[in-house]
């Protein structure tokens, strides 16, 4: 792994360290946002290792908070991840073999996705999504700590715009992708079809149905 790593450009390693940083950010958004919902230390904190998904995280613990069932809080994450199946097919020669691929899954993010597959060599796909989803896997859980510690002193993280961090990254890292039409044309029919069934599917579905997009041709 480490020669693999030398063969990635340093443009791509600074990408990778501002995406991971982003994640900390968001990360202190998380964390700061379960401690003003009354949640205990413990909780955001072992969720940011064990789960290490940070919508489905948000979307447990704001369920929870407004009064929802714990185990409902967590079929709605699960929804919210069910992108991890697609991602683990795209992914299934990048994660590694045996015992490590356990590891390999767990690591398994949009960020790490992204970086994994945009890159012209197997060696450069395979050293950008161990190192960005190792970044994740570290910068998501210190952030939440740091969130959680000073809590108090950001009750409501929306209101400097911590939480419109992460969507705006990710954003950014897409762009570039909208040059093809084809593309161009399946990410707006998805998006278009997200926006029309929010308002009357369950929180989650709205993402998958954007999948639909796919279906979508270049005119």
């Amino acid at each position: 792994m480490r020669a693999h790593l030398r063969t990635l450009p340093g443009d791509t390693k600074k990408a990778i360290f501002l995406i991971c940083l982003a994640v900390g950010v968001v990360g202190v958004s998380y964390g700061s946002l379960a401690m003003a919902y009354g949640f205990p230390l413990w909780l955001p904190v072992l969720a940011s290792f064990v789960v290490l998904a940070g919508a489905s995280e948000f979307m447990f613990i704001g369920i929870i908070a407004s009064g929802g069932n714990p185990f409902a809080a967590a079929m709605a994450g699960l929804l919210v991840n069910a992108r991890h199946i697609p991602f683990g097919v795209a992914v299934r020669e990048l994660v590694g073999t045996r015992l490590l691929s356990l590891l390999g899954c767990h690591i398994m993010n949009d960020e790490s996705v992204v970086f994994g597959l945009s890159q012209a060599t197997p060696e450069k796909r395979k050293a950008a999504y161990w190192l960005c989803g190792a970044g994740v896997a570290l910068f998501w859980p210190a952030g939440t700590l740091l969130g959680a510690g000073v809590g108090s002193l950001l009750p409501s993280p929306e209101v400097i715009g911590l939480d419109a961090v992460f969507p705006a990254i990710l954003l950014a890292l897409v762009i570039p992708a909208f040059k093809s039409r084809t593309t161009l044309v399946r990410a707006s029919t998805g998006a278009a079809i997200s926006l029309a069934a929010t308002p009357f599917a369950p929180v989650g579905l709205p993402v998958l149905l954007s999948m639909l997009g796919l279906l979508a041709r270049k005119k």
